[in-house]
């Protein structure tokens, strides 16, 4: 076979060598269907359309693959993984034909973590028309040899020989005739419109485009042109449909894209239609409305920013930046100090949409914030707010902790204020903004230059109250004068930051059960320890012992570091709170079955690392107002939780403009889903719900 898996390549060759003595045998069988081959994976047999040829009248035979359940084969174009089945026909005897194109039906999508592949499950058919001419004798001998490749954990390479009899003579449908006619109309049809292809990548349909269009996706004939797994944002207009589409360099620029669109409407319907789009020398939207559109992002990256200086786990780090800017020796100090905590935010920022952008257009999954979904990640936060928050108390004053204590509140060089904005970018990442979510969406959605351009406007506004106060030098004569008061507000802001480090071990607990409380427990402990040891290293001490303190207390700092790789995730960690009472987990499956049953539905995602979430959960949705609303309406409350990496819940949020949580999105007995505002209220669920129930 041409294309496995990496991943699969090893374990299929095992198994491949274990499944060929049972595929070997060209036993005649009776009419329409040969001998069956079976595995532990599938039964193949060779079917016809007809017990019975006639010279010159078209019949179908075809391949037909009954696979296991969990396993599945390929389309043409097998996608990121996998290879195409291939069946050769040969007619002998009283007729003579030969033939190997295979009439494809529409295939599924099969999302493999960060590839994407197109194929097929259950009862797969895949037929040849064949034109028989006249030959010798009064039977004819319909022979195939065919390879497919089936797939489920392990991909399998699988081949076979087929031979059916067939009698010369009125041509009679066979019994298993309505299988080829059912997999003959689920073919692409052809299509009513015509479609252009734009050179970025923006997929446009004109015609007669079917009503009440839900979603829509491409599927291109050949791989290497398209990014497969990358999401095709939707856009309508009355007579018009466009996909935008991740273009690869395979693509050469000014050709033709040929494949199959599949428009699913409201009622779930799905019908493909074969198309070729013709390559156009313009792109899809004019560079001034693109620049209208990165301008409004820009602003609104610099509001959601600006607002992320009020998130809970935030304001402590920042209030303490605020207080030293304003105990600047001259106005020229605050200027350096506020400018040096901007260029942290700055990079910080840039680096980690940078990080993102380059494992999306390398195809794999990234979001923002997705940093949390790392357990490693999590402790590591909760141990940093914990030696910074011992620094504020002046519990200690070794290392560490005394740089922490300058991150905070002394502001004792540039250094220290660059690292002040690193880390309030780190923990303000979760903290979605209701401003964030669009900002976010178009930045990952835009090239490389704009989508950079919006981080630095969140990174922009995060640091303006800080420029503003620099830049203002007056503002700092209305804080009372240094004294006794700075140090007892310093010591009070550090229970905030403990507060965090609580949330953080919650957090860890979701994603990986008690393990994880013992070890970030034990790396406090220890890290306590060698701050303590480096405090008495200060004391009046001879150079020797005090360099021996010193010793012990860096070494002891690295037993926490080497215990990360030992956060491991486990389904050991999912809590009640991460369900929510009431709701059920969230699966596109259970998703679709609903839709199906006609059932409303209000899809919840969300994270233990998501503030607003929690929020939004305690104040809204799970208060009883509420939960006897979805009694009454019959509404079934989905929760997708996020706190742990899942590349279904990726997937749904990219298809839909966010690249991070909340999102919430309420669909209909009747009609087209609805996103909600990432700040809920009781009235907003309440007053989407009458609706539709007036409406029906």
């Amino acid at each position: 076979m041409k294309r496995l898996s990496v991943r699969n390549l090893l374990p299929a060759l095992t198994i491949a060598l274990l499944s060929t003595v049972p595929l070997c045998g060209n036993t005649i069988a009776r009419a329409a269907e040969s001998a069956p081959l079976t595995t532990a994976r599938d039964t193949a047999t060779l079917i016809t359309d007809t017990d019975s040829l006639s010279t010159g009248q078209t019949f179908h035979a075809a391949l037909r693959l009954n696979l296991k359940p969990g396993w599945h084969s390929y389309w043409r174009n097998a996608g990121d993984a996998g290879d195409a089945p291939t069946l050769d026909l040969r007619l002998t005897g009283a007729a003579t034909a030969a033939g190997k194109d295979i009439l494809w039906s529409v295939p599924r999508r099969l999302p493999e973590g960060a590839l994407m592949s197109y194929g097929y499950t259950g009862d797969v058919i895949l037929p040849v028309a064949l034109t028989p001419k006249s030959g010798n004798g009064s039977t004819a001998t319909l022979t195939a040899h065919a390879e497919w490749l089936v797939c489920a954990e392990v991909c399998v390479p699988e081949s076979g020989d087929f031979q059916l009899a067939l009698k010369a003579g009125t041509s009679a449908s066979s019994a298993e005739a309505p299988l080829i006619s059912a997999a003959l109309n689920a073919r692409p049809r052809t299509a009513p419109f015509t479609a252009h292809i734009a050179p970025d990548g923006a997929l446009t349909l004109h015609g007669q485009i079917p009503d009440k269009i839900r979603d829509a996706w491409f599927l291109p004939d050949t791989p290497g042109l398209i990014k497969q797994a990358a999401p095709q944002p939707l856009t309508q207009a009355p007579d018009s449909l466009t996909l935008k589409l991740a273009l690869l360099d395979g693509y050469k620029p000014g050709s033709d894209l040929s494949g199959v669109v599949v428009l699913k409407d409201s009622s779930g319907q799905e019908n493909g239609f074969s198309i070729s789009a013709k390559a156009t020398a313009t792109p899809a939207v004019q560079p001034a409305s693109v620049s209208s559109s990165w301008l409004s992002l820009f602003l609104l990256a610099i509001l959601g920013g600006l607002i992320l200086n009020l998130m809970p786990c935030v304001f402590p780090v920042l209030a303490m930046k605020a207080l030293a800017l304003s105990r600047a020796d001259n106005p020229r100090a605050m200027r350096r100090s506020a400018l040096a905590y901007t260029a942290g935010v700055l990079v910080t920022f840039s680096a980690l949409g940078l990080i993102v952008l380059a494992f999306r257009q390398s195809g794999i999954q990234a979001a923002w914030g997705a940093q949390f979904q790392s357990p490693a990640f999590v402790a590591g936060i909760c141990w940093l707010l914990f030696a910074v928050g011992l620094g504020m108390t002046d519990a200690a004053g070794f290392g560490p902790v005394s740089a922490g204590q300058s991150l905070l509140s002394r502001s004792r060089g540039l250094a220290a204020d660059f690292l002040t904005g690193l880390l309030a970018v780190l923990i303000a990442t979760p903290c979605t903004a209701p401003f964030m979510g669009a900002a976010l969406a178009g930045a990952l959605a835009a090239p490389p230059l704009p989508a950079l351009g919006i981080f630095l406007g969140l990174g922009l506004g995060l640091a303006s109250p800080y420029l503003l106060l620099a830049a203002l030098p007056g503002v700092a004569r209305l804080f009372p004068r240094p004294g006794p008061w700075m140090v007892i507000l310093r010591q009070a802001l550090a229970f905030p930051v403990f507060g965090t480090c609580v949330w953080l071990a919650w957090v860890l607990v979701s994603q990986t059960g008690n393990s994880g409380i013992l070890i970030l427990g034990s790396g406090c402990l220890v890290i306590g320890l060698a701050l303590w040891l480096g405090g008495m290293s200060r004391a009046d001490l001879r150079p020797a012992p005090r360099l021996i303190l010193r010793l012990i207390a860096l070494l002891l700092l690295l037993i926490p570091l080497a215990t990360l790789p030992a956060l491991q995730e486990t389904d050991a960690g999912t809590t009640e709170s991460t369900h929510g009472a009431g709701s059920e987990p969230w699966s596109a499956a259970r998703l679709e079955t609903l839709r199906h049953e006609g059932r409303p539905v209000l899809v919840d995602m969300t994270a233990a690392w998501c503030i607003t979430c929690l929020v939004n959960e305690r104040m809204v949705l799970n208060t009883p107002r509420i939960r006897d609303a979805f009694r009454k309406r019959n509404i079934v409350w989905l929760r997708g939780d996020w706190t742990r990496r899942n590349p279904e819940i990726s997937t749904f949020l990219t298809a839909r403009n966010r690249d991070g949580v909340p999102l919430y999105v309420y669909y209909p007995p009747h009609g087209s889903e609805v996103i909600l505002p990432q700040i809920l209220t009781a009235e907003i669920v309440l007053k989407l719900t009458d609706t539709e129930t007036k409406n029906h």
